[in-house]
Protein backbone atom coordinates (compact mmCIF):
# COMPACT_ATOMS: atom_id res chain seq x y z
CA UNK A 1 0.00 0.00 0.00
CA UNK A 2 1.67 3.51 -0.90
CA UNK A 3 1.08 6.13 1.51
CA UNK A 4 1.26 9.82 0.23
CA UNK A 5 1.72 13.02 1.42
CA UNK A 6 2.22 16.82 0.02
CA UNK A 7 4.08 19.72 1.96
CA UNK A 8 2.74 22.81 2.26
CA UNK A 9 5.10 24.30 -0.57
CA UNK A 10 3.87 21.63 -3.04
CA UNK A 11 6.45 18.68 -2.91
CA UNK A 12 4.98 15.18 -2.82
CA UNK A 13 6.40 12.11 -1.05
CA UNK A 14 5.43 8.31 -1.19
CA UNK A 15 5.78 6.18 0.78
CA UNK A 16 6.05 2.21 0.62
CA UNK A 17 6.76 -0.05 3.50
CA UNK A 18 8.37 -2.97 3.75
CA UNK A 19 10.40 -5.38 5.97
CA UNK A 20 14.18 -5.14 4.42
CA UNK A 21 16.40 -3.51 6.06
CA UNK A 22 17.51 -1.46 3.79
CA UNK A 23 15.88 1.84 2.62
CA UNK A 24 16.23 3.40 -0.61
CA UNK A 25 15.26 6.62 -0.68
CA UNK A 26 15.92 9.45 -3.78
CA UNK A 27 13.84 12.76 -5.17
CA UNK A 28 12.89 12.99 -8.75
CA UNK A 29 13.28 16.54 -10.62
CA UNK A 30 10.95 16.99 -13.53
CA UNK A 31 13.84 18.56 -15.46
CA UNK A 32 16.42 16.73 -18.29
CA UNK A 33 17.82 17.24 -21.34
CA UNK A 34 14.79 18.08 -23.51
CA UNK A 35 14.53 21.70 -21.39
CA UNK A 36 17.72 22.74 -22.24
CA UNK A 37 16.11 24.84 -25.03
CA UNK A 38 19.00 26.62 -26.00
CA UNK A 39 22.09 24.78 -27.76
CA UNK A 40 24.65 26.55 -25.27
CA UNK A 41 22.56 24.39 -22.60
CA UNK A 42 23.12 20.74 -24.36
CA UNK A 43 24.56 18.55 -21.61
CA UNK A 44 23.74 21.01 -18.70
CA UNK A 45 21.20 18.87 -17.08
CA UNK A 46 23.51 16.12 -16.83
CA UNK A 47 26.50 18.03 -15.67
CA UNK A 48 24.66 19.27 -13.20
CA UNK A 49 23.85 16.12 -11.68
CA UNK A 50 27.23 15.48 -11.58
CA UNK A 51 28.41 18.69 -9.87
CA UNK A 52 25.81 19.12 -7.65
CA UNK A 53 28.02 16.46 -5.40
CA UNK A 54 30.66 18.99 -5.29
CA UNK A 55 29.79 21.36 -3.19
CA UNK A 56 27.38 23.23 -0.82
CA UNK A 57 27.20 25.98 1.34
CA UNK A 58 27.74 23.29 3.95
CA UNK A 59 29.70 20.92 3.14
CA UNK A 60 33.01 19.90 0.40
CA UNK A 61 32.78 17.29 -2.16
CA UNK A 62 34.83 15.20 0.09
CA UNK A 63 31.73 15.26 3.20
CA UNK A 64 29.03 15.00 0.97
CA UNK A 65 30.31 11.60 -0.32
CA UNK A 66 31.54 10.40 3.25
CA UNK A 67 28.02 11.84 4.75
CA UNK A 68 26.50 8.48 2.77
CA UNK A 69 29.77 5.81 2.07
CA UNK A 70 30.29 6.74 5.92
CA UNK A 71 27.78 4.02 6.45
CA UNK A 72 28.12 1.72 3.95
CA UNK A 73 25.17 3.09 2.02
CA UNK A 74 25.73 3.98 -1.90
CA UNK A 75 24.90 7.73 -3.27
CA UNK A 76 24.33 7.96 -6.46
CA UNK A 77 22.00 10.02 -9.67
CA UNK A 78 20.99 9.70 -13.33
CA UNK A 79 19.16 11.76 -15.43
CA UNK A 80 16.96 11.07 -18.25
CA UNK A 81 15.42 13.50 -20.73
CA UNK A 82 12.49 14.30 -18.40
CA UNK A 83 14.31 13.75 -15.23
CA UNK A 84 16.71 13.78 -12.72
CA UNK A 85 17.16 11.68 -9.88
CA UNK A 86 18.97 12.11 -6.78
CA UNK A 87 19.25 8.68 -4.92
CA UNK A 88 21.04 6.70 -1.65
CA UNK A 89 20.62 3.46 -0.42
CA UNK A 90 21.85 2.90 3.68
CA UNK A 91 20.02 0.78 6.37
CA UNK A 92 17.06 2.09 7.70
CA UNK A 93 18.08 3.75 10.79
CA UNK A 94 20.31 6.59 8.59
CA UNK A 95 17.27 7.66 6.15
CA UNK A 96 17.43 11.02 7.88
CA UNK A 97 21.13 11.27 6.45
CA UNK A 98 19.50 10.44 3.19
CA UNK A 99 17.00 13.28 3.41
CA UNK A 100 18.97 15.72 4.61
CA UNK A 101 21.71 15.66 2.44
CA UNK A 102 19.45 15.53 -0.53
CA UNK A 103 17.94 18.95 0.68
CA UNK A 104 21.67 20.24 0.95
CA UNK A 105 21.89 19.49 -2.47
CA UNK A 106 19.07 20.46 -4.01
CA UNK A 107 19.06 23.70 -2.36
CA UNK A 108 22.49 24.87 -1.37
CA UNK A 109 24.77 23.30 -4.08
CA UNK A 110 27.64 25.92 -5.21
CA UNK A 111 28.79 24.65 -7.85
CA UNK A 112 32.68 25.66 -7.23
CA UNK A 113 34.61 26.54 -10.43
CA UNK A 114 37.58 24.84 -9.71
CA UNK A 115 35.41 21.54 -8.96
CA UNK A 116 33.96 22.52 -12.31
CA UNK A 117 36.56 22.42 -13.73
CA UNK A 118 37.65 19.08 -12.51
CA UNK A 119 34.39 17.37 -13.41
CA UNK A 120 34.66 18.73 -17.02
CA UNK A 121 37.30 15.83 -17.65
CA UNK A 122 35.39 13.43 -16.23
CA UNK A 123 32.07 14.51 -18.57
CA UNK A 124 34.15 14.26 -21.44
CA UNK A 125 35.64 10.85 -20.91
CA UNK A 126 32.39 9.72 -20.54
CA UNK A 127 31.38 11.33 -23.90
CA UNK A 128 34.41 9.53 -25.53
CA UNK A 129 33.62 6.07 -23.29
CA UNK A 130 30.29 5.94 -24.83
CA UNK A 131 31.42 6.83 -28.36
CA UNK A 132 33.56 3.53 -27.89
CA UNK A 133 30.20 1.74 -27.78
CA UNK A 134 28.15 2.16 -31.13
CA UNK A 135 25.34 -0.55 -29.87
CA UNK A 136 24.44 2.57 -27.10
CA UNK A 137 25.44 5.50 -29.38
CA UNK A 138 23.07 4.24 -32.08
CA UNK A 139 19.91 4.96 -30.28
CA UNK A 140 20.94 8.87 -29.50
CA UNK A 141 21.53 9.11 -33.03
CA UNK A 142 18.39 7.28 -33.85
CA UNK A 143 16.34 9.41 -32.28
CA UNK A 144 18.39 12.43 -33.36
CA UNK A 145 16.77 11.54 -36.71
CA UNK A 146 13.60 10.60 -35.16
CA UNK A 147 13.19 14.00 -33.12
CA UNK A 148 15.00 16.12 -35.62
CA UNK A 149 15.23 19.98 -34.50
CA UNK A 150 13.14 19.66 -31.43
CA UNK A 151 14.76 19.64 -28.05
CA UNK A 152 14.05 15.47 -27.59
CA UNK A 153 16.97 15.20 -30.39
CA UNK A 154 19.87 16.21 -28.55
CA UNK A 155 21.58 13.75 -26.80
CA UNK A 156 21.99 13.75 -22.71
CA UNK A 157 25.72 13.90 -22.36
CA UNK A 158 25.69 17.18 -24.86
CA UNK A 159 28.92 17.94 -26.50
CA UNK A 160 32.39 18.48 -25.59
CA UNK A 161 32.38 22.33 -26.58
CA UNK A 162 29.19 23.12 -24.09
CA UNK A 163 30.93 20.80 -21.39
CA UNK A 164 34.10 23.12 -21.45
CA UNK A 165 31.97 26.36 -21.44
CA UNK A 166 29.46 25.67 -18.60
CA UNK A 167 30.50 27.96 -15.44
CA UNK A 168 29.39 28.03 -12.05
CA UNK A 169 26.25 31.29 -13.24
CA UNK A 170 24.97 29.16 -15.48
CA UNK A 171 23.97 26.03 -13.54
CA UNK A 172 22.98 28.06 -10.70
CA UNK A 173 20.44 29.29 -12.74
CA UNK A 174 19.35 26.56 -14.18
CA UNK A 175 18.96 24.90 -10.63
CA UNK A 176 17.44 27.56 -9.57
CA UNK A 177 14.79 27.63 -12.75
CA UNK A 178 13.30 23.87 -11.84
CA UNK A 179 14.64 22.59 -9.12
CA UNK A 180 11.35 24.14 -7.38
CA UNK A 181 8.96 22.34 -4.81
CA UNK A 182 6.20 21.96 -7.83
CA UNK A 183 8.50 20.07 -9.88
CA UNK A 184 9.77 17.66 -7.03
CA UNK A 185 9.11 14.19 -5.66
CA UNK A 186 10.13 12.86 -2.67
CA UNK A 187 10.10 8.34 -2.83
CA UNK A 188 11.29 6.22 -0.01
CA UNK A 189 11.09 2.24 0.35
CA UNK A 190 11.90 0.60 3.03
CA UNK A 191 10.82 -0.29 6.88
CA UNK A 192 10.39 2.96 8.34
CA UNK A 193 7.60 4.20 9.23
CA UNK A 194 5.30 6.70 7.07
CA UNK A 195 5.20 8.87 10.02
CA UNK A 196 8.97 9.07 10.83
CA UNK A 197 9.45 9.41 6.81
CA UNK A 198 6.62 12.64 6.59
CA UNK A 199 8.43 14.13 9.65
CA UNK A 200 11.86 14.17 7.85
CA UNK A 201 10.53 15.72 4.63
CA UNK A 202 8.80 18.45 6.80
CA UNK A 203 11.70 18.89 8.49
CA UNK A 204 14.50 19.70 5.87
CA UNK A 205 12.43 20.55 2.38
CA UNK A 206 9.53 22.39 4.32
CA UNK A 207 11.38 25.67 4.20
CA UNK A 208 11.55 26.15 0.92
CA UNK A 209 9.00 28.49 -0.98
CA UNK A 210 6.38 27.50 -2.99
CA UNK A 211 7.14 28.19 -7.05
CA UNK A 212 5.44 27.08 -9.81
CA UNK A 213 8.24 25.62 -12.57
CA UNK A 214 8.13 27.08 -16.14
CA UNK A 215 8.46 24.00 -18.22
CA UNK A 216 8.24 25.23 -21.95
CA UNK A 217 7.95 22.24 -23.63
CA UNK A 218 6.67 21.61 -27.09
CA UNK A 219 5.11 18.79 -28.44
CA UNK A 220 7.03 17.41 -31.29
CA UNK A 221 5.27 17.05 -34.48
CA UNK A 222 5.46 14.22 -36.96
CA UNK A 223 8.72 13.36 -38.87
CA UNK A 224 8.59 11.65 -42.52
CA UNK A 225 10.28 7.92 -42.31
CA UNK A 226 14.02 8.11 -42.67
CA UNK A 227 16.45 4.81 -43.81
CA UNK A 228 19.94 6.08 -42.99
CA UNK A 229 23.45 3.55 -43.28
CA UNK A 230 26.44 5.08 -41.39
CA UNK A 231 29.52 3.64 -42.04
CA UNK A 232 31.38 2.67 -38.62
CA UNK A 233 35.16 0.86 -38.13
CA UNK A 234 32.61 -1.96 -36.36
CA UNK A 235 33.05 -5.38 -36.61
CA UNK A 236 28.76 -6.29 -37.35
CA UNK A 237 26.16 -4.11 -38.17
CA UNK A 238 23.92 -2.06 -35.65
CA UNK A 239 20.39 -1.98 -36.69
CA UNK A 240 18.04 0.33 -34.78
CA UNK A 241 14.47 0.38 -36.31
CA UNK A 242 11.32 2.48 -34.79
CA UNK A 243 9.22 5.19 -34.90
CA UNK A 244 7.20 7.29 -32.56
CA UNK A 245 4.77 5.72 -30.29
CA UNK A 246 1.82 6.69 -27.44
CA UNK A 247 2.92 9.13 -24.68
CA UNK A 248 2.88 8.21 -20.97
CA UNK A 249 -0.67 9.88 -20.64
CA UNK A 250 -2.31 7.34 -23.61
CA UNK A 251 -4.66 4.66 -22.91
CA UNK A 252 -3.11 2.56 -25.02
CA UNK A 253 0.16 2.53 -23.48
CA UNK A 254 -0.72 -1.11 -21.59
CA UNK A 255 -0.77 -2.56 -24.83
CA UNK A 256 1.85 -1.02 -26.36
CA UNK A 257 4.19 -2.52 -23.49
CA UNK A 258 2.74 -6.08 -23.56
CA UNK A 259 3.36 -5.61 -27.38
CA UNK A 260 6.67 -4.49 -27.42
CA UNK A 261 7.27 -7.56 -24.86
CA UNK A 262 5.79 -10.04 -27.14
CA UNK A 263 7.64 -8.84 -30.15
CA UNK A 264 11.15 -8.15 -28.75
CA UNK A 265 10.98 -8.67 -25.08
CA UNK A 266 13.71 -10.40 -22.32
CA UNK A 267 12.45 -13.74 -22.71
CA UNK A 268 13.65 -16.16 -24.70
CA UNK A 269 10.42 -16.92 -26.37
CA UNK A 270 9.60 -13.66 -27.68
CA UNK A 271 8.99 -13.57 -30.93
CA UNK A 272 11.82 -11.90 -33.04
CA UNK A 273 14.08 -14.32 -30.82
CA UNK A 274 12.25 -17.39 -31.58
CA UNK A 275 12.04 -16.33 -35.49
CA UNK A 276 15.59 -14.09 -36.50
CA UNK A 277 17.99 -15.88 -33.57
CA UNK A 278 16.85 -18.83 -33.40
CA UNK A 279 15.59 -20.13 -36.58
CA UNK A 280 18.53 -18.10 -38.76
CA UNK A 281 21.16 -17.76 -36.28
CA UNK A 282 21.47 -13.98 -37.60
CA UNK A 283 22.10 -12.17 -34.08
CA UNK A 284 23.09 -12.72 -30.97
CA UNK A 285 21.08 -9.77 -29.28
CA UNK A 286 17.94 -8.70 -30.92
CA UNK A 287 15.50 -6.78 -28.36
CA UNK A 288 12.73 -3.86 -28.71
CA UNK A 289 11.96 -1.51 -26.56
CA UNK A 290 9.15 0.68 -25.43
CA UNK A 291 9.75 4.24 -23.69
CA UNK A 292 6.69 6.65 -23.19
CA UNK A 293 7.36 10.65 -22.46
CA UNK A 294 5.11 13.44 -21.65
CA UNK A 295 3.67 13.78 -24.87
CA UNK A 296 5.22 11.14 -27.12
CA UNK A 297 7.06 7.88 -26.81
CA UNK A 298 9.64 6.02 -28.64
CA UNK A 299 9.23 2.31 -30.13
CA UNK A 300 12.44 0.53 -31.13
CA UNK A 301 13.82 -2.70 -32.35
CA UNK A 302 17.96 -3.69 -31.60
CA UNK A 303 20.09 -5.90 -33.16
CA UNK A 304 23.79 -6.84 -33.83
CA UNK A 305 23.67 -8.70 -37.34
CA UNK A 306 26.79 -10.02 -39.28
CA UNK A 307 27.23 -6.83 -42.10
CA UNK A 308 26.43 -9.11 -44.88
CA UNK A 309 23.22 -10.42 -43.23
CA UNK A 310 21.80 -6.48 -42.75
CA UNK A 311 19.61 -6.58 -46.11
CA UNK A 312 18.96 -10.01 -45.35
CA UNK A 313 17.71 -9.53 -41.20
CA UNK A 314 15.81 -6.53 -42.30
CA UNK A 315 14.19 -8.76 -44.68
CA UNK A 316 13.17 -11.27 -42.06
CA UNK A 317 12.31 -8.40 -39.42
CA UNK A 318 9.82 -6.65 -41.91
CA UNK A 319 7.96 -10.21 -42.52
CA UNK A 320 7.48 -10.87 -38.82
CA UNK A 321 5.97 -7.50 -38.21
CA UNK A 322 4.00 -7.66 -40.98
CA UNK A 323 2.37 -10.78 -39.73
CA UNK A 324 1.51 -9.47 -36.29
CA UNK A 325 0.23 -6.20 -37.92
CA UNK A 326 -2.14 -8.49 -39.62
CA UNK A 327 -2.69 -11.65 -37.73
CA UNK A 328 -4.83 -11.55 -34.37
CA UNK A 329 -3.05 -13.45 -32.17
CA UNK A 330 -5.11 -15.73 -30.11
CA UNK A 331 -6.79 -15.69 -27.08
CA UNK A 332 -4.27 -18.52 -25.00
CA UNK A 333 -0.93 -17.19 -26.67
CA UNK A 334 -2.31 -13.05 -25.43
CA UNK A 335 -2.98 -15.04 -21.97
CA UNK A 336 0.30 -16.01 -22.14
CA UNK A 337 2.05 -13.24 -23.15
CA UNK A 338 0.19 -11.00 -20.44
CA UNK A 339 0.92 -13.44 -17.72
CA UNK A 340 4.96 -13.28 -18.63
CA UNK A 341 4.64 -9.19 -18.43
CA UNK A 342 3.23 -9.17 -15.34
CA UNK A 343 5.83 -11.85 -13.73
CA UNK A 344 8.74 -9.64 -15.19
CA UNK A 345 6.79 -6.52 -13.80
CA UNK A 346 6.51 -8.30 -10.36
CA UNK A 347 10.20 -9.30 -10.22
CA UNK A 348 11.26 -5.97 -11.11
CA UNK A 349 9.43 -4.15 -8.16
CA UNK A 350 10.88 -6.43 -5.85
CA UNK A 351 13.75 -4.88 -6.10
CA UNK A 352 13.16 -2.31 -3.51
CA UNK A 353 15.71 0.18 -5.52
CA UNK A 354 13.57 -0.21 -8.77
CA UNK A 355 10.07 0.12 -6.98
CA UNK A 356 11.61 3.26 -5.32
CA UNK A 357 12.51 5.00 -9.06
CA UNK A 358 9.79 3.94 -10.06
CA UNK A 359 6.89 4.89 -7.58
CA UNK A 360 8.88 8.51 -7.44
CA UNK A 361 8.67 9.05 -11.21
CA UNK A 362 5.29 7.92 -11.15
CA UNK A 363 4.19 10.20 -8.96
CA UNK A 364 6.23 13.08 -10.44
CA UNK A 365 4.70 12.58 -14.20
CA UNK A 366 0.50 11.32 -12.69
CA UNK A 367 0.28 12.28 -9.24
CA UNK A 368 -0.69 8.70 -8.45
CA UNK A 369 1.42 5.88 -8.39
CA UNK A 370 -0.45 2.53 -9.96
CA UNK A 371 -0.43 -0.37 -8.24
CA UNK A 372 0.67 -3.90 -9.08
CA UNK A 373 -2.58 -5.21 -9.22
CA UNK A 374 -3.75 -2.41 -11.20
CA UNK A 375 -1.14 -2.75 -14.01
CA UNK A 376 -1.61 -6.35 -14.15
CA UNK A 377 -5.49 -6.01 -14.41
CA UNK A 378 -4.73 -2.99 -17.31
CA UNK A 379 -2.72 -5.34 -19.10
CA UNK A 380 -4.85 -8.42 -18.93
CA UNK A 381 -7.63 -6.50 -20.19
CA UNK A 382 -5.97 -6.16 -23.36
CA UNK A 383 -7.60 -8.44 -26.16
CA UNK A 384 -6.13 -9.36 -29.64
CA UNK A 385 -7.94 -6.89 -31.89
CA UNK A 386 -6.06 -4.00 -29.36
CA UNK A 387 -3.25 -5.46 -30.09
CA UNK A 388 -3.51 -5.86 -33.82
CA UNK A 389 -4.85 -2.30 -33.74
CA UNK A 390 -1.81 -0.95 -32.46
CA UNK A 391 0.71 -2.88 -33.79
CA UNK A 392 -0.80 -1.76 -37.14
CA UNK A 393 -0.32 1.91 -35.81
CA UNK A 394 2.93 1.37 -35.37
CA UNK A 395 5.05 -1.68 -35.80
CA UNK A 396 3.92 -1.87 -39.78
CA UNK A 397 7.03 -1.83 -42.01
CA UNK A 398 6.05 1.51 -43.86
CA UNK A 399 5.32 3.13 -40.57
CA UNK A 400 9.14 2.35 -39.27
CA UNK A 401 12.68 4.42 -39.82
CA UNK A 402 15.76 2.67 -40.15
CA UNK A 403 19.29 3.35 -38.70
CA UNK A 404 22.18 1.10 -39.30
CA UNK A 405 25.76 1.30 -38.29
CA UNK A 406 28.06 -0.83 -40.47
Amino acid sequence: MYNYHTLPNGIRIVHLQNNSPVTHAGVHIGVGSRDELQPSRHGMAHFIEHTLFKGTSHRKAYHIQNRIDGVGGELNAFTTKEETCVYASTLSEHLERSIELFADLLFCATFPQAEIEREREVVIEEINSYRDYPAEQIFDDFEELLYEDHPLAHNILGSQRNIRRFDTAQLLDFVATYYVPSNITIAVVGKNDFRQVVRLCTKYFADQKERAVDLQREKPIPRPTFSRTVHHRTHQAHVVVGCTSYNLYDQRRATMALLSNIVGGPAMNSLLNTAIRERHGFCYTIESQYTPLTDTGVFTIYAGVEVAAADRYIELLQRELKKICTTPINDRALRKAAKQLCTQMAISSEGGLNEMQSIGKSLLRYDHVDTLEEMQRDIANVSPHDLMQTAAETLHPDNLSYLIFQ
